[in-house]
């Protein structure tokens, strides 16, 4: 599996030093590098690249964004590169796959690409079975007689789920859950009286969790429904959840449809 990749920087020095780093990895292939943001969008949405490492501060276009950029495309896999450490979090929010700081440490790019390498095989898996269903669906309909139904019910949803956390394993009940938090590649996982991490995308959780119950309310929070135990309304068209520990849950204004279902 071959890393089509796409580096973009500012610096001509940067982007020549992350290509010496990459040179080692046989299965990552450079195919293009872009000096600015605008130069960027263009080459993500006419060569399609797995990853691209990408610089935040540029002049005109930053790092994030580039990201806006190409959001009406299925992006690819997006790697921050900066020498600014306050940008850690909003790297995290915009669901970087890693953040990394300049210069680039050899072990952590190692990491990174390994995490880069998962990720895409779970995309390929995902699009290998869609595939076969189509397939199927083509030559032998009656073979997917029932799957439908399956999916759109309850159990295609899981009432466990299992946590690695500090070197230990925990099976967390779903209906415990109060709310997850997004950051980067990891959820953080809050019950009433406990909180976990797990190493997995927002997107991929959200497909384990049942939506009558689980639902975004901010674009890196999602809430149990039957853990809410107050709307309580704030300006700008906003308002929090106040749950059933006491916690509380800003809701965007663009999630504003799910505090509906509260109002009979």
């Amino acid at each position: 599996m071959t890393i089509r990749t796409i580096i973009v920087d500012d610096e001509k020095l940067a982007i020549q030093g992350l290509q010496v780093r990459l040179e080692p990895y046989d299965d990552v292939e450079v195919i293009e590098t872009c000096a600015n943001g605008r130069e960027a969008i263009r080459a993500i949405k006419t060569l399609k690249p797995d990853l691209v490492f990408l610089d935040i501060q540029m002049p005109g276009f930053d790092g994030f964004s580039v990201v806006k950029g190409v959001m009406e495309i299925e992006p690819p896999l997006f790697v921050f590169v900066t020498a600014y450490q306050e940008h850690a979090i909003r790297a995290f929010e915009a669901n970087a796959v890693n953040y990394l700081m300049k210069p680039v440490d050899e072990s952590k790019l190692a990491d990174t690409l390994e995490r880069v390498r998962q990720r895409l095989a779970e995309k390929r898996s995902a699009e290998e079975a869609e595939k076969l269903k189509d397939v199927l669906a083509e030559v032998s309909p009656e073979s997917l007689e029932g799957i439908g139904v399956e999916e759109d019910g309850a159990g295609r949803y899981e009432k466990m789920i299992n946590v690695k956390d500090r070197g230990q394993i925990f099976r967390v009940d779903v209906d415990s859950i109060e709310h997850i938090e997004a950051a980067g590649d990891y959820m953080c996982i809050y019950t009433g009286d406990n909180s976990l991490i797990l190493r997995e995308t927002m997107k991929d959780l959200e497909r384990r969790l049942d939506p009558k119950n689980f639902q975004r309310v901010h674009r890196s929070t999602i809430v149990n429904l039957d853990q809410v135990r107050q709307v309580r309304p704030h300006t700008n068209g906003e308002c929090f959840l106040v749950l059933e520990s006491g916690a509380e849950v800003k809701v965007s204004r663009s999630y504003r449809d799910v505090v509906a279902r509260f109002v009979h």
